[in-house]
């Protein structure tokens, strides 16, 4: 069989998964908090058909004679580059403008971490004094020190500024109380990081040590955090649209590749009549 054929079935098959990733990117446009993710390619092995040779006082050398054999995936990466914001008016919307992620906890401990701030508070079957800061999954946001934050079930109003803490006016004496610091988490690699769904991500050894602190402070200090707003998706249209003309055309293209081999076995297979 001729190699033109592998080869264009091999840029069929990476063409089709670019463009599920585009579609996949479109989908999400407007999901709050995500991150678009973006296809490189990368040829494979070569069938050398004839070594290269040094040249001698009487001959010049010869270049290597090879014949690729396709292209494969190099990598699907996550572009980490900061979302528009969406004002809201919800108080329990929060919008990360700089490095960084929110920390949530599910019920047995398990971290997550995620961009999408849109948060609210919830009763808890356990505990039928206070209300706590959850997403909508209802996994727990979580503190500077690791605990899920709470304010009392009648708590007569509460605040969250850009650093993040959370504070409310306590209905037995009248104060503000401090109910807690929302923690951040940020990592060296952050395209390393495992999608999980749900505006979720899990730790992986590619993203690196883990960084926690809290907005305005430590290495976050260049972060803050943006009451009643969230970061809307960071994907481009135009740019999605432009990659899914490429794309459709690197299809068409490895097609017409096959069609062209099939017509010259064709035209072998008829010699002999």
């Amino acid at each position: 069989m001729m190699r033109s054929l592998f080869s264009a079935v091999a840029g069929l098959r990476t063409h089709q998964t670019r463009m599920d990733v585009i579609g996949d990117n479109i989908a999400n446009v407007n999901t709050v908090g995500f991150k678009r993710s973006a296809v490189t390619f990368k040829d494979v092995f070569y069938q050398t058909l004839r070594g290269g040779s040094a040249g001698t006082g009487d001959i010049g050398g010869t270049n290597p004679q090879q014949v690729g054999l396709g292209v494969t995936l190099a990598s699907i990466d996550v572009v980490h580059t900061q979302g528009a914001a969406q004002p809201t008016g919800n108080g329990t919307d929060l919008m990360i403008q700089g490095d960084g992620f929110f920390v949530v906890e599910d019920g047995s401990g398990n971290e997550y971490y995620t961009r999408a701030g849109a948060f609210h508070f919830a009763p808890d079957e356990n505990d039928a004094n206070n209300v706590y800061l959850v997403n909508p999954d209802g996994f727990y946001v979580v503190d500077e020190n690791g605990y899920p934050i709470s304010i009392p079930t009648n708590a007569l109003s509460y605040t969250i500024d850009r650093t993040g803490t959370v504070k409310y006016i306590d209905p037995t004496n009248g104060q503000l109380t401090d109910a807690g610091t929302i923690k951040l988490a940020k990592f060296a690699n952050p395209a390393g990081l495992e999608k999980v769904g749900s505006n979720l991500y899990v730790t992986s050894a590619a993203a690196g040590d883990v960084q926690e602190g809290t907005a305005g402070t430590g290495d976050f200090a260049n972060t803050i955090i943006i009451p009643s707003a969230l970061e809307m998706s960071n994907v481009e249209l135009a740019q999605e649209f432009s990659d899914m003309i490429v794309t459709q055309r690197g299809f068409q293209a490895n097609a017409r590749v096959i069609t062209a081999s099939d017509e010259m076995l064709q035209e072998l297979v008829n010699l002999k009549r």
